[in-house]
């Protein structure tokens, strides 16, 4: 499975240049000593290929070092690749599908582990928007236990240096608004069929805390204790994944939605209450139809919603800029100055990226 089927075809991605705050720094250390940073560093987001030789790699990530990266993500298990970044001074995080799960010997087995959507329709046979699209549903005390062991077997490989989550959250209720005309969708509202879960386990839960089932709400997608209830339950996934890292004394981190507002209404995410030791929101502004300002913005309200317990490095999507590397440069400087650990880049590392890397590093 590529991870980017969906992100190429409608934009979305991620790479990390890193210049925390003092108060951000100061908690990441204190959660994971390993995670102590420099002024400034970065990380790149990769999908390894694997016919990529040894000669290679060691010219490219000395390359990457040099530019001052010292975080990759890698997509995919590639002992070769991780080892390689290792031995450049690089730290090699494993990068993780965590709720958006469509390999086919588990929906055989197992698709009454798949989220429900307010019309009854489950992900297993009933995949939004594109056909990878299988969400799990976090309140099955059996799929928590599943991606426990998966990130189990990640982190026991020695040269695996943490885990970084993907698809931490329910099915995107509501695209960015730039991919409405790709789908030909309105959503200027909720629609039931991109609307999870509620499965009967979701809705007995809620309904026991409750007394209603969500079915019931006359407009359940207006119900603030409805959605808490949903964020609460991605959180809760996020809490048990965090415990394995911290058995381990390996750092976890998440790639999640750009801002707290937009990531909670949504995707269901509730970022800001995770314990996690670094944070990449997607601040991809081509896809909500905002200038390179708004980056800024969206950093500034992430920041203030953390009070200092984790950094963030700001997601930028190296498409939306057309190949503009002024106002590149500007977004990198937009996003230290409201107080980003860095930013993230998602796209190709070319020379010239790397150059503005390392005039940053």
């Amino acid at each position: 499975m590529n991870k980017r089927h969906f992100i190429k075809s409608l934009g979305i991605g991620g790479l990390a240049l890193v210049k925390p705050s003092l108060p951000a720094r100061a908690a990441a250390a204190a959660a994971s000593p390993s995670l102590e940073k420099t002024a400034v560093e970065h990380r790149v987001w990769i999908n390894p290929d694997h016919k990529d030789t040894a000669a290679v790699l060691q010219a490219r990530y000395a390359t990457y070092r040099k530019a001052g990266i010292t975080d990759i993500m890698f997509e995919a298990d590639s002992e070769l690749h991780f080892k390689t970044a290792k031995a450049n001074g690089i730290r090699a995080h494993h990068w993780m599908w965590t709720m958006n799960r469509g390999e086919k010997d588990l929906l055989a087995s197992h698709p009454e582990w798949y989220a429900q959507n307010r019309k009854g329709e489950s992900c297993a046979n009933h995949p939004p928007y594109v056909d990878y699209y299988r969400w799990l549903c976090p309140s099955k005390p059996e799929v928590i236990n599943y991606l426990k062991d998966q990130v189990e077997k990640i982190l026991s490989l020695s040269y695996v240096d943490g885990i970084h989550l993907d698809y931490v959250r329910f099915c995107d209720v509501i695209l960015p608004v730039n991919l409405w005309s790709h789908y030909g969708i309105d959503q200027s509202k909720e629609l039931p069929e991109y609307d999870f879960c509620y499965c009967e386990q979701c809705r007995n839960a809620y309904k026991e805390k409750r007394g209603i089932d969500p079915l019931e709400i006359e407009h359940p997608d207006q119900s603030p204790s409805w959605r808490k209830f949903r964020y609460d339950r991605i959180t809760n996934v996020v809490n048990n994944l965090a415990q394995v890292a911290r058995q381990h004394k390996k750092p976890i981190s998440a790639a999640v939605f750009p801002t707290p507002e937009i990531a909670k209404r949504i995707v269901r995410q509730d970022w800001t209450n995770w314990p996690l030791n670094a944070v990449c929101p997607m601040i991809y502004h081509g896809f909500y139809r905002e200038n390179v300002a708004w980056i800024g913005d969206a950093v500034a309200e992430g920041v203030k919603g953390l009070h200092g317990a984790f950094p963030l490095y700001a997601g930028l999507y190296l498409p939306d800029f057309h190949s503009n590397y002024t106002d590149l440069a500007e977004a990198v400087r937009l996003a230290i100055q409201n107080g980003a650990a860095g930013v993230s880049i998602f796209g190709e590392v070319t020379p010239e990226v790397l150059r503005i890397l390392g005039e940053n590093a």
